[in-house]
């Protein structure tokens, strides 16, 4: 019953907004559509033996973008025809008993080495081993030749009409990933630091909380990966799709926008886990001084870099200046908080300038913090007016 309710949740998402889902019914649908077609054509129209290599194909090539689509055809097509020539080769030269096959294998293996064909290299041995066996099934010299360009030309077959398919029923355009990946990476850092700002504000310093904090930047790092990856994906749903001509997308196509934030970002959540490692060896370092109003400033502080995360959090490039305006105010209010911080540490007589002791350097590392929000910031700001 569960996985029924979970299925009937995962289907409402799927029809009442664009996301995940959708994007996950659409390509079944489409794989479904192309894959049939081929089957079809390789079984019905060309009667072909093995008429699966097409449909398998069609599914293989189907991508989430139409470039990548492309280049999975080409590539798998290379690493079909490469198989199958080996295994034509060798039939030619020494038949096609027992002992050719391991020859077959290795030949087929050490081409599947190459770095070009991509992911797609281990479709050279599939393709080898599925033309040996059609090779020893055939009675003739001439079937035996036209089963192997008959594999070839359903490879070909099907990667077309996946093409097909992909580029005439809604060609992906995901501009959206570079945003959403985005997001994640802002909401990942907004609640680190609401965390933070919490704990500070206590004045729990304690292992158990920092090393909660250490895991969580470790998240924020992952999410950072994520992004990169969806910002990369955005960028490659352009190349030789026609729905980029619309009008409505225009305005969306120009990913530069996101990727100076993204770097800027990362940095961020660098200095974030740098600043919690410092937090980590406080009480080992540290059990005597009163440090209790910094701490206090410091959780102001990092409320104020919250609110900041907060906004990236929701970014949406039809609010993007607004937002920006809004993040530029943050800033400045981050930075008053932090001369919060500075006057508590001069009010307190605190050593910043003592090596042996935590105080001088959760101080730099609160002074970093500030310049990558800012420029965070700043390049929001650059992105929404440029």
């Amino acid at each position: 019953m569960d996985w029924v309710r979970s299925s009937g949740a995962w289907a409402t998402r799927a029809r009442r907004s664009p996301g995940h889902e959708r994007s996950t019914v659409l390509m079944i649908g489409k794989s479904t559509l192309a894959a049939t077609l081929a089957w079809w054509v390789g079984h019905d129209l060309m009667h072909a033996t093995s008429a699966a290599f097409a449909p398998f194909s069609a599914v293989l090539i189907m991508n989430a973008t139409i470039y990548r689509s492309v280049w999975q055809a080409l590539r798998y097509t290379a690493a079909v025809a490469a198989g199958v020539a080996v295994q034509g080769a060798l039939k030619f030269l020494i038949g096609s008993e027992l002992f050719a096959f391991p020859l077959v294998a290795v030949i087929a293996l050490a081409i599947g080495q190459w770095a070009a064909l991509g992911e797609q290299r281990t479709q050279v041995a599939t393709a080898a081993f599925f033309a040996f066996s059609t090779y020893t099934t055939a009675s003739t010299t001439g079937d035996q030749a036209a089963q192997l360009g008959q594999i070839v030309l359903l490879v070909l077959i099907g990667c077309v009409l996946g093409l097909i398919v992909n580029l005439g029923i809604a060609p992906p355009l995901r501009y959206r990933s570079a945003e959403q990946g985005i997001q994640v990476l802002g909401h990942e850092v907004a609640t680190l630091l609401d965390d933070m700002a919490e704990g500070l504000r206590e004045g729990d310093v304690r292992a158990e909380r920092t090393q909660a904090w250490i895991l969580a930047g470790e998240r924020a790092q992952r999410s950072v990966a994520q992004a990169r990856t969806g910002l990369s994906m955005a960028e490659d749903s352009l190349p030789l799709n026609p729905r980029r001509l619309l009008p409505a997308h225009r305005g969306y196509l120009t990913f530069g926008r996101y990727r100076q934030v993204l770097v800027s970002m990362e940095r961020s959540v660098f200095q974030l886990a740098s600043l919690n490692r410092s937090l980590d060896q406080w009480q080992e370092t540290e059990s005597t001084y009163s440090y209790t109003p910094v701490l206090q400033a410091y959780a102001d502080f990092l409320a104020a870099l919250r609110d900041i995360a907060q906004v990236l959090s929701a970014l949406d490039t039809d609010t993007l200046t607004d937002q920006a305006a809004e993040a530029s105010t943050l800033a400045g209010t981050a930075q008053e908080r932090l001369q919060d911080v500075l006057k508590a540490a001069r009010t307190a007589g605190l050593p910043l300038a003592d090596p042996s002791r935590p105080y001088g350097v959760l101080v730099v590392e609160a002074t970093r913090l500030m310049e990558e929000f800012q420029y965070t910031c700043d390049a929001l700001q650059t992105t929404a007016t440029g």
